[in-house]
């Protein structure tokens, strides 16, 4: 078991309970997380290439055209994983730009769909390298908004150190549980802002016998996995 198949699993776990929702995905071990959910714990979800095609067990299933996805969003019956260069303690996120907007030092992606996303439906997100550079007091810029500016609901936060939720009374940043071999000191110096640290601190789900075999014979044979984090 690696780092990174753990990293699956707890990506998988993000979209439990969701029903027949549109599961989307921005990098590899999320993909592979919304893949293994559908073919585990969560067959009703529909889950998308990222461009027009809905997929089950590799093959596709149904064509859904990218003006359709606007639709969805609308409706809230999606749950997007998306990726962030910054991100605060309420879950606001930065894809746009480092430094001030009016003269940045890096030009990053625009906000794309961001702030449709984060205040009409889920969001949670995956961070493969969790640093102070990513987790910081105050982003740049908003892209996708966070909890202290009504987002919807940011769910969940994975990163190749621990998952995260906002289960607090101020709906802030809080250590859910780490990976194996991480501890909460590793999580904490990684952190650039105060997070909530429970009493307890579990240890992340590892993935079953069961998991391991799909996702290493069947949705990742190629062990692409392994390159996304370090």
């Amino acid at each position: 078991m690696t780092r990174a198949e753990t990293c699956v699993v707890a990506c998988a776990e993000a979209w439990r309970g969701d029903g027949a929702i549109l599961a989307s995905s921005a990098g590899l071990i999320p993909q592979l997380g919304a893949r293994l959910a559908q073919s585990t714990f969560a067959p009703e979800l529909l889950v998308t290439d990222g461009e027009a095609t809905l997929l089950r067990d590799g093959r596709a299933e149904g064509w859904l055209p990218y003006r359709t996805v606007f639709a969805i969003v609308a409706a809230g019956t999606r749950h997007v994983m998306m990726g962030a260069s910054q991100l605060d303690r309420f879950g606001n996120q930065n894809i746009s730009c480092v430094g001030p907007w009016e003269k940045p030092r890096s030009q990053l992606l625009c906000v794309r769909g961001a702030p449709g996303n984060t205040v009409n439906h889920p969001v949670s997100y995956w961070i493969p390298r969790h640093s102070p550079r990513v987790f910081v007091e105050n982003v740049d810029m908003v892209s996708g908004v966070g909890h202290d500016r009504n987002a919807h609901e940011i769910r969940l936060v994975v990163t190749d150190l621990a998952v995260l939720d906002f289960a607090t009374p101020d709906r802030s940043m809080r250590l859910r549980s780490t990976h194996s071999g991480v501890t909460v000191g590793d999580v904490v110096a990684a952190t650039g802002f105060t997070l909530t640290i429970p009493e307890r601190v579990s240890q992340t789900r590892e993935p079953t016998g069961a998991e391991l075999t799909l996702i290493r014979d069947h949705l990742d044979p190629s062990n692409a996995r392994e390159r996304e984090i370090r």
